[in-house]
């Protein structure tokens, strides 16, 4: 970051990029954990120091670099593993926001939605495999959150 402050660019927690991961110098992008990007779906900039995000922008950057336009609309994922459980998460997880927990095995097996203003900003797959684009569909569209109709989309397999 101290580089790129050095050049002239603008920082904000890391390295502001445009929707085209463009920085204020047109002849400089940014990619992965140092760029600071807005977020369509969540409608606020950000910035995530993961694999995810890493790889799908520094491909998307790297087209841009060679003259397509691109827009970085992505939704980042991360996860971990910890022993025999592990999980998935997708979007805002704010422990300030209004949190709706689904177990099917308490604090084994289930998803965790967090919630703003009635509409799903981030969700938490805890053991719960392959429903990472179900649980991205739901932040995108900021329907009106129901538990039941949410459980239709999201699988807890």
């Amino acid at each position: 970051i101290r580089l790129a402050k050095t050049a002239g660019l603008e920082t904000n927690n890391g390295i502001v990029v445009d929707l085209s991961l463009r920085t204020a110098h047109p002849d400089i992008y940014a990619a992965g954990d140092v760029a600071s990007f807005y977020n369509l779906a969540l409608a606020r900039r950000l910035r995530v120091e993961h694999e995810d995000n890493a790889n799908t922008m520094g491909y998307l950057a790297g087209q841009a670099m060679a003259g397509q336009a691109i827009i970085y609309d992505h939704l980042p994922y991360f996860y971990s593993d910890l022993f025999d459980l592990g999980y998935e998460a997708v979007g805002e997880l704010n422990p300030e926001l209004d949190i709706v927990a689904d177990w099917a095995e308490k604090y084994q097996k289930g998803v965790i939605y967090y919630l703003q203003a009635g509409r799903v900003r981030g969700v938490v797959l805890w053991n719960v495999w392959g429903q990472v684009e179900a649980a991205r569909k739901l932040i995108v569209e900021a329907k009106p959150f129901k538990l039941e109709a949410v459980k239709e989309q999201v699988m807890i397999t």
